[in-house]
């Protein structure tokens, strides 16, 4: 089996009595509905519905991990932590604690479906690819983590990093594609513009993947748009980026 250290992600915990409910009225997917054998695709908004950070949600107990950028998770952390005010829960960075490891192994089940076990916790990201969070390394050949980047950027799931925060609303980065942007759900930061932007026609950017010579980097300009996320691949680059939709 192949794996790669995942050092590009970060992790927060959101634990307590009132989690779930906290969660779900920050976030713009349904997390009260959310079983606790499946993660999802999340976003948080600003007030003018753009992201501030995208995230892997896994359910763990009456705990939630959010997986999110390494470079923002201790910001967002504490900025998450201001809107808690009387509820029971509490926020932690738990980057260090949790290892986080890319494997190439096929299994069963649909994608984001989740497992735990002594070995740590699995989700299922691709037919062959699974997010493993663990104390210790797997068994196995390690590769370089440029190609599980390389992977996520294929198959378009987006990034929000330092570089990009603010800059999309969620469906500019195709997060309601995903199933990260639940459109039935009630209010959250942002959601009204979310919403205004899904049912009156107003996306004018959205994103793709295409090629680049050279090294590319998140935040930089692409074809009149911005690169969300970028690996190297042969001849230069892969990236997702978010360009003006052609009229």
């Amino acid at each position: 089996m192949e794996f790669a250290r995942l050092t590009r992600y970060g992790l927060l915990s959101v634990s307590g009595a009132d989690a779930r409910e906290f969660l779900h009225a920050q976030l713009t997917s349904d997390l009260l509905g959310l079983p606790q054998d499946r993660a999802t695709l999340a976003g948080w908004c600003t007030a003018k519905g753009r992201l501030l950070a995208s995230f892997l949600v896994i359910p763990r107990g009456e705990a939630f991990l959010l997986q999110l950028a390494r470079d923002i998770a201790p910001t967002i952390g504490k900025r998450l932590a201001m809107f808690v005010l009387r509820a029971k829960v509490k926020i932690a960075d738990e980057t260090d604690r949790w290892s986080q490891f890319g494997l190439w192994q096929p299994s069963p089940g649909e994608p984001y479906s989740l497992s735990v076990a002594e070995a740590g916790i699995r989700v299922k990201m691709g037919d062959t690819r699974t997010l493993l969070l663990s104390q210790s390394a797997p068994q196995g050949t390690e590769v370089d983590e440029a190609r599980w980047t390389l992977e996520e950027i294929r198959a378009g799931r987006p990034l929000i990093t330092g570089a990009t925060q603010e800059l999309f609303v969620p469906q500019m980065v195709n997060l309601h594609t995903l199933g990260g942007v639940d459109f039935k759900k009630g209010c959250y930061p942002g959601q009204e513009i979310v919403a205004r932007t899904q049912y009156r026609g107003q996306l004018k950017r959205h994103m793709v993947h295409a090629r680049a010579l050279g090294e590319v980097r998140p935040g930089s300009d692409f074809q009149g748009g911005t690169v969300v996320d970028a690996a190297p691949a042969e001849g230069g680059s892969e990236l997702l980026a978010v360009v003006p939709i052609p009229e």
